[in-house]
């Protein structure tokens, strides 16, 4: 049987009983979101290999390593599958809040620590310092400033856990490629807005916003569309970021895995599926409080991607 084809009808609408995906007027051009309900090491990779993606030369897995023990990062045994399959390094860059990943020392205790180091290389990108991307056409910055090593990379799988965020209202792969690319210098930028690489306090939500839309378009346009591909896993749904060492416990039940080449469909397809979950009111009402869908408005006013998809549902082949 060939894979199911679902075009979403509306946003707040529910398609075949359990999805739900933003409008589409036609489907010439719009990009593919893949699903599956199999959140495992086996459906990771047969989800990532639905893309039939070629990476080129060196592949940098993007993934946070997370704020403690008890944060919802993606476990190891998780990815390792995938990891393994393209040779991949995993990457990750300092944090600029404190906590124990804000310095190169205690992000290599925390990394041995949760066990990623046994499963593949590790890389902490702006260990040697920050490089300067230039944003094309953005909303708000005319640079980005990522981790040293990030040149090093021809090739991204940017790996989200996709859950709440205190300050942006939701994670996934925007948030992976703005904020979690950048150096610790650069969370500061994105965060104050472009007003300060000292501190990342006190910056207006909308520049904020637009900010993380800007930083994510500096990093796909320096790597390349064809050279980056996005997964983001819905399991353990907190309100919470993985940057919380004690998160607010998931009350939305887990979903399953998206995969995609536009970065922009995958998470409005998270968006809609969290939509319609039961249990997301805590969710729903911490994105709407952050204006956290504004993210998705000015990536795509810039060209980052598309919040129109095609959701494919690979459990119904």
């Amino acid at each position: 049987m060939k894979k199911q084809t679902i075009i979403g009808i509306a946003a707040a609408g529910v398609v075949a009983g359990t999805i739900a995906a933003h409008s589409v007027t036609k489907t010439d051009n719009i990009p593919v979101v893949y699903f599956t309900r199999d959140i495992s090491a086996a459906g990771l990779v047969r989800a990532y290999n639905a893309l039939n993606w070629k990476p080129n030369g060196r592949v940098g897995i993007k993934m946070s390593t997370g704020e403690s023990a008890k944060t919802n990062y993606l476990r190891p045994e998780l990815i390792k599958d995938l990891v393994g399959i393209v040779d991949g390094t995993i990457v990750e860059c300092n944090t600029a809040y404190g906590g124990n990943r804000s310095d190169s020392e205690s992000h290599w205790a925390a990394i041995r620590e949760r066990g990623f180091l046994d499963v593949a290389p590790v890389d902490i990108m702006d260990e040697e310092g920050s490089m300067t991307l230039t944003v094309n056409g953005g909303n708000v910055l005319s640079e980005n400033y990522v981790g040293t090593h990030f040149a090093n990379y021809p090739s991204y799988i940017v790996l989200s856990h996709f859950k709440g965020h205190q300050m942006a209202g939701f994670g996934g792969a925007l948030k992976n490629i703005s904020i979690g690319f950048a150096s610790s210098m650069g969370k500061k930028w994105i965060h104050s807005g472009g007003t300060s690489k000292e501190s990342m306090w006190g910056g207006e939500q909308t520049a904020f916003l637009e900010s993380m839309a800007d930083a994510s378009k500096a990093v796909t346009d320096y790597v390349g569309h064809d050279n980056m591909v996005y997964i983001n896993v819905l399991n353990r749904i907190s309100i919470d970021c993985d940057c919380n060492g004690d998160p607010a416990e998931p009350d939305i039940h887990d979903i399953g895995i998206l995969v995609s080449r536009d970065p922009v469909a995958i998470d409005q397809a998270g968006i809609d599926m969290v939509s319609v979950a039961d249990g997301n009111e805590a969710l729903m009402n911490r994105i709407a409080e952050q204006n956290g869908l504004h993210i998705l408005e000015a990536a795509e006013k810039i060209g980052v991607g598309s919040r129109k998809y095609k959701l494919v549902d690979l459990d119904k082949e």
